[in-house]
């Protein structure tokens, strides 16, 4: 299985980190545009995908094969396009099991085989902002923030507390220091529109601007 990709060292790091089955072939290309010029493929992947018009036509080009997008904050409603999102925000690639959307019922189905073939566990997720986990990680961060922001305690502090009371695998400024801030603010802010609830912290704010 042949599936050409297009994405920085630090994916390529991230995939590599995952056991496929022998025969999956990932060819790297730096370029979008080496996406149309390379041999027909069996799946292709964008990892560095941006809600750009120009950009999103040139994928299309690309159907009926699978097309795999690193789409976080955008849903597939709002792209317009039958591609099947994941969540590879950093370091998400390494976990055991992908987090995946798909536009309706029936591109829904074209799912399994695809991740079959590359030995890739997958959780079929709603198409909404943040997915499911993204929108978790960002409201656990955004809660250290306001408590740090309180003076509650420190960043440190709270990541070991984190770490230690509640098992999680890091802390939330770990978690935001690895996802990036700016990833996590983005979503708060697109969620906060219709939730106030992810209304993001005075602090995060501070130290974007820093």
């Amino acid at each position: 299985m042949k599936v050409v990709v297009i994405g920085g060292a630090g994916f390529q790091e991230e995939l590599k980190a995952r056991s496929t089955k022998a025969g999956v072939q990932w060819i790297w290309v730096d370029k979008l545009e080496e996406l149309n010029e390379t041999a027909v493929a069996d799946c292709y992947l964008d990892l560095g995908f941006i809600v750009d018009q120009q950009r999103i036509n040139r994928l299309a080009l690309l159907l009926p094969s699978p097309v795999l997008i690193n789409a976080v904050l955008p849903t597939l409603k709002e792209i317009g396009q039958p591609f099947i999102r994941i969540n590879a925000w950093p370091g998400f690639l390494k976990r055991p099991v992908a987090e995946v959307a798909a536009l309706n019922q029936e591109e829904e189905k074209k799912i399994q085989p695809l991740f079959d073939s590359l030995d890739w566990p997958f959780q079929l997720v709603p198409d909404i902002a943040g997915m499911i986990s993204a929108r978790v990680i960002s409201m656990i961060v955004n809660e250290a923030y306001f408590t740090f922001e309180a003076q509650t305690s420190t960043k440190d502090e709270i990541d070991i507390a984190m770490r230690l009371g509640t098992n999680y695998p890091k802390g939330p400024f770990e978690w935001s220091r690895e996802i990036g801030l700016k990833n996590i603010f983005d979503l708060l802010m697109h969620l906060s529109r219709s939730d106030k609830r992810y209304r993001p912290s005075g602090a995060i704010e501070l130290e974007l601007k820093k």
